[in-house]
């Protein structure tokens, strides 16, 4: 795992240190904190049951971001892919589709990451769910999400993640899509914000 050059707490430093392969255990809840078992009705972006568990991958190497959620357990097997960019020391991320908001990478300090919109607006009342990033080195993290549908907060997510490995060049053994091919799909683009 390299940190290239950048500095303690930037987004790139804090991109840096979750390279690799993950374990994300996954679990819904209410708002109130209540489990959720299910959150189709809430309107998730990759609806279904909980908890349930993914294999992340996690490449970040001169500026470009590429990260991977596979379905392991728990849930039919999906892979979805992300992509973004270093630009002007912040985390820009790929479009997420026709009409979506400007995703981006924001850091909160040494091992804190942010990912949200750029700017409210009509896409953000449609659907958003912020991405807030911790990571515990040398190898644990948590992600913890909100997921905003039509303006309203829905329901959370949280994820505790433990890294396998610190590299992703190859498909980990437990990936449901075979051991061969590439570890990253094409950047998932999604139809929420079309009208």
């Amino acid at each position: 795992m390299t940190t290239d050059s950048y500095p303690v707490g930037s987004v790139g430093h804090n991109l840096s240190l979750l390279q690799g392969t993950w374990l994300d255990k996954v679990s819904l809840y209410n708002l109130d904190g209540s489990p959720l078992d299910d959150d189709t009705a809430a309107g998730s972006g990759t609806p279904g049951k909980s908890p349930f568990e993914n294999l992340v991958y996690i490449s970040f190497s001169k500026g470009r971001l590429t990260l991977t959620n596979v379905h392991i357990r728990g849930r039919d097997s999906v892979a979805k892919t992300f992509a973004g960019s270093i630009v002007e020391d912040v985390l820009v991320f790929d479009s997420l589709g026709s009409g979506a908001y400007e995703n981006i990478g924001m850091s909160g300090g040494e091992g804190i990451l942010t990912f949200s919109t750029r700017a409210l607006g009509k896409a953000t009342n449609i659907y958003l769910e912020p991405d807030f990033i911790i990571i515990n080195p040398p190898d644990k993290r948590i992600r913890h999400t909100v997921l905003y549908r039509h303006g309203v907060a829905q329901r959370t997510l949280t994820a505790h993640g433990t890294r396998l490995s610190e590299n992703c060049q190859q498909r980990h053994s437990l990936d449901p899509r075979g051991k061969h091919g590439e570890v990253h799909e094409t950047p998932f683009k999604s139809t929420l914000w079309e009208a």
